[in-house]
């Protein structure tokens, strides 16, 4: 793949807001920085002479480069070969497989989330959970490249997967046939009583306009006026930050939308309402922004800014908390450096990082068998080794989840799949939704 085309296009990260640009980037001597340099170059040395095997100059090069893009944050990287491929694999959304974002933690494969209706999800993979076999083959301590590569296949081929899920005693076996993985990156629905749905799951191209484009065929379909929107930013990983950008405009009429700091004079910018879609295309209709711990950057600039300028209700789960922006810069033809460049901020001016967009109503997912143990071993940003800091300071106890029971949230997942509930956060969402007025939901106050 050639990096110019990749330019073209806003890349999607996982959990990442992502910049494309062409900035050049000049390194300055700097007489303070020559000692350390000439330490690194002494390292170099006495490899290239004392190791017990010769080594490639690329091997250290590299090495060298990811040392130093480790000590930054988890969210900094260099891209090349098949990183780059697999960039472009997301950009596209077009590629057969099981349909898994996974990563590599402690030398395991870990699962972020499956794709919405993809093999892997059919199956009943879960975010959060080991893939520790493939085929029976251990490749626990690996590559992830090598991983992902045997993953993915000829559609309908089968693979065997070995799954160890935190909070279970024994690993279990799954076997899943690969299909075409076609992602989607917004759907929707009309439910009962008039209400929209409308699900983003990725903050891919043309996103904004897609979402405009499912509330217009919403309305369509609805018997009269639609009396309500749920916008489902659950498990949405983020991307694009000009498509965040470009959502929330479609609900808000004026005010800031997001900030961006940035060490840099041109990593400084003010995102406002009224620059991509003018005025509110649901105006008068309450909306709720649906969150969890999988919803991150790009979303949570979004449930943000909805937010802050009360123009949404925010329920579910205490989202990622991720506030930094990424930008992609070119290393030549085939090879681009992915940097933490900037922090974001809403529009009240507080920044997501580590401590995320707590919901106006916390709403569990009661319809997972696994909730509490997936509450145990749930990951955010503040989890991950060397994330930024809140610069403006969290205090512990606002991170601490609140243990006392709701009396409105006692019902079992055993007892909701006898009320035929699948999902029971939209399901409140939508009965809040029913039951209340627009003047007493998810309006401007």
């Amino acid at each position: 793949m050639k990096l110019a085309a990749l330019l073209r296009n806003t890349a999607l990260i996982a959990t990442g807001a992502v910049l494309a640009t062409t900035t050049t980037v000049v390194a300055q001597g700097d007489a303070r920085g020559d000692p350390e340099f000439s330490k690194v170059f002494a390292v170099y040395q006495r490899i290239k002479t004392s190791y017990v095997e010769p080594v490639d100059d690329e091997v250290l090069t590299r090495g060298m480069i990811d040392g130093m893009l480790t000590a930054l944050d988890p969210h900094s990287g260099y891209l090349d070969g098949s990183d780059l491929q697999r960039l472009e694999t997301m950009i596209d959304g077009n590629y057969s497989g099981l349909g898994l974002s996974v990563v590599m933690e402690d030398g395991a494969v870990k699962v972020i989330s499956p794709f919405n209706g993809s093999p892997a999800d059919k199956q009943g993979i879960k975010s959060g959970d080991f893939i520790t076999h493939l085929n029976g083959e251990l490749i626990y301590g690996g590559d992830l490249d090598d991983a992902v590569a045997q993953m993915r296949g000829k559609a309908g081929t089968s693979i065997d997967l070995t799954i160890f899920r935190p909070g279970r005693d024994e690993p279990f076996d799954v076997t899943v046939t690969r299909g075409v993985i076609e992602l989607e990156p917004v759907t929707h629905e009309l439910a009962s009583g008039n209400v929209g749905i409308i699900t983003v799951n990725e903050f891919s191209a043309d996103v904004g306009a897609d979402v405009y484009r499912a509330w217009n065929e919403i309305r369509e379909e609805a018997t009269g006026r639609v009396s309500g929107l749920v916008l489902d930013l659950r498990s949405n990983p983020g991307g694009s930050l000009d498509e965040a950008v470009a959502l929330s405009d479609l609900f808000l009429d004026e005010g800031r939308i997001v900030s961006q700091r940035g060490r840099a004079r041109g990593e400084t910018l003010l995102y406002d309402a009224e620059t991509v879609f003018r005025g509110d295309m649901a105006e008068g209709v309450p909306v709720i922004v649906l969150i969890d711990a999988g919803s991150a950057s790009a979303s949570e600039i979004v449930a943000g800014a909805l937010q802050d300028h009360r123009r949404a209700l925010v329920m579910g789960e205490r989202s990622f908390g991720k506030g930094s922006v990424q930008s992609l810069l070119p290393l030549g033809r085939d090879a681009a450096l992915k940097l933490t460049t900037a922090r974001y901020f809403t529009p009240k001016g507080n920044s997501v990082q580590e401590g995320g967009i707590k919901p106006d109503i916390a709403v569990p997912q009661l319809s997972d068998p696994d909730l509490a143990l997936r509450e145990k071993y749930q990951t955010r940003e503040s989890d991950l080794r060397g994330h930024l800091i809140n610069e403006l300071g969290i205090k512990d106890e606002e991170l601490e989840v609140d243990k006392i029971d709701d009396p409105r949230f006692k019902l079992t997942s055993e007892q909701l799949e006898e009320q035929g509930i699948e999902d029971f956060q939209l399901h409140y969402a939508l009965e809040t939704l029913r039951r209340t007025t627009k003047s007493s939901v998810a309006l401007r106050r």
